[in-house]
């Protein structure tokens, strides 16, 4: 993530900047505009969600689409002029534009979202895992738990050992986690139907939109601004392209399209094999491969799948254990927002008490799982606060750029977004509505409470999105400060 990135301050004359600006598009290499909309792609699409859109049939093409235009775009757009004007990620660009208590919370943010997102994860390994074991485990809490706890622990031991085997694990996430998977699975739904099989979901005009039930019917869409989250990673590429004012839009929109196929394709093929009300938001997806394979008569292939699904899932995971760390830290060190405890760095340099004590508090909703026995009802819930977590990112972000763009008119910029204010505008509505749908139960929860439901994520919420970071701004010391980190510090840590 963008977070990843070292902070700049932003001090030096307009000169100064402009020649450094100058002197970075000489130096970095050119890439064309196909490479970044495939990276951007790899670093989106993911068949992780496919199962939670399922549900909804044909109306999935319309809950995919919607958020993408409203806030997919809008983020690649605005986070390409910050990341071709400014260095630093989010945390330079909020505060720049806002202040630095501000861009802590948006890199805090960046960061506090994964406690939630790890849980939800593995959740999804965990389910895949069980079909090569046995499938009833997938929907088994006390499994489920267990099994988040292993992988994060293990995770955290090969992160902290600073070993590079995990890059190429990642590297590959796109093509053995979800391009190959995706497309046996589409062909294979197809097939099914070219045979002369009925859709599990209806298939015609009349299902285009979801059903109109209430505020609950949409609820789901909340899911998707989170399945978009991550293109102001890829911003700062946009220096390396010829022609950024023409190539990067146009990078964008083939990107947006592909993504698109890879999310609405496979969510589309399971809902023809998996009747919604059997579908599990944890397991769905190896719900429709095993009733193909089944059908197919190859059932063999299950835990093949399995096994690259859940290879691409663990790399994910492990590239998230030191990117959004890694950026606070940084950040902490410089402006001495977090206690010396959790700046420490092990003997390979790796912020392991800061990933320790994420470690701990991810265990602790692992162990949730095991409380709330419907195991899709925990996915959702630990999703939907990931999400609320990650949009007060994008709400700074916004902000940050159109006070930029009329405080500083003249910083230079290597590409800047066609009517930003605009686009800012579509985001930040975009953003809020889906903080306030989130507090909207889904219609899946039938007889659950609603205001316990509204109370975990609005104390999710609140929680790590107010209170630990102001805390951690309010006892913030110069003390604290560690502006050049010695690799070894802390080995005892």
């Amino acid at each position: 993530m963008s977070s990843m990135d070292v902070p700049a301050d932003g001090s030096g004359s307009a000169t100064t900047r402009a020649r450094s600006a100058a002197v970075r598009a000489v130096s970095v290499p050119k890439m064309t505009w196909v490479t970044l909309a495939l990276m951007t792609t790899s670093s989106v699409a993911s068949l992780r969600a496919a199962p939670t859109m399922a549900v909804y049939g044909l109306a999935c093409v319309f809950l995919y689409v919607v958020p993408a235009i409203i806030f997919l775009l809008p983020t690649a757009l605005v986070s390409a002029e910050l990341a071709s004007g400014w260095e630093g990620g989010v945390y330079n660009w909020v505060a720049q534009g806002l202040s630095k208590p501000l861009g802590f919370l948006a890199v805090w943010c960046q960061f506090a979202m994964t406690i939630f997102y790890y849980p939800s994860l593995l959740a999804y390994v965990a389910s895949t895992i069980a079909y090569v074991i046995d499938p009833s485990l997938a929907s088994n809490g006390v499994y489920t738990a267990i099994v988040i706890m292993v992988l994060y622990w293990t995770g955290v031991w090969v992160s902290s050992r600073g070993t590079n085997a995990v890059a190429g694990l990642a590297s590959w996430g796109l093509v053995i986690g979800t391009l190959v998977p995706g497309t046996i699975l589409v062909v294979l739904g197809m097939v099914f139907l070219g045979q002369g099989n009925g859709s599990a979901a209806p298939m015609d005009t009349g299902h285009l939109l979801p059903a109109w039930t209430g505020l609950a019917s949409l609820v789901l869409i909340v899911n998707n601004f989170l399945s978009y989250s991550g293109m102001e990673m890829n911003a700062v590429h946009v220096s390396s392209l010829k022609n950024p004012a023409k190539e990067f839009p146009r990078s964008m929109f083939l990107a947006m399209g592909l993504v698109l196929l890879i999310f609405i394709l496979p969510a589309l093929a399971i809902s023809w094999v998996v009747p919604a009300d059997q579908l599990s938001l944890t397991a769905g997806v190896m719900q429709a491969f095993d009733a193909f394979f089944q059908y197919f008569h190859i059932g063999w292939l299950t835990p093949v799948i399995a096994v690259g699904l859940v290879a691409a899932a663990l790399g994910g995971m492990l590239t998230w254990l030191a990117g959004p760390s890694k950026g606070l830290l940084l950040i902490s060190r410089q402006e001495g927002y977090l206690p010396p405890y959790l700046q420490k760095l092990n003997k390979q340099g790796i912020q392991q008490n800061l990933l320790v004590t994420q470690g701990i508090v991810t265990t602790a909703i692992a162990l949730m799982y095991a409380l709330i026995p419907d195991v899709s009802s925990a996915y959702w819930i630990f999703s939907v606060i990931t999400t609320q977590v990650y949009l007060i990112v994008y709400l700074l972000m916004f902000a940050a750029a159109i006070r930029l763009r009329r405080t500083q008119p003249d910083h230079p910029r290597g590409y800047r977004a066609p009517a930003l204010t605009l686009l800012c505008v579509v985001g930040l509505l975009a953003s809020i509505a889906a903080l306030a749908i989130g507090f909207v139960p889904s219609s899946q929860f039938g007889g659950g409470s609603v205001w316990t439901y509204i109370g975990i994520i609005g104390g999710g919420l609140l929680l790590l999105g107010v209170v630990i970071p102001f805390t951690f701004l309010k006892l913030s010391k110069p003390s604290w400060r560690q502006p050049e980190p010695a690799t070894g510090e802390g080995a005892s840590a």
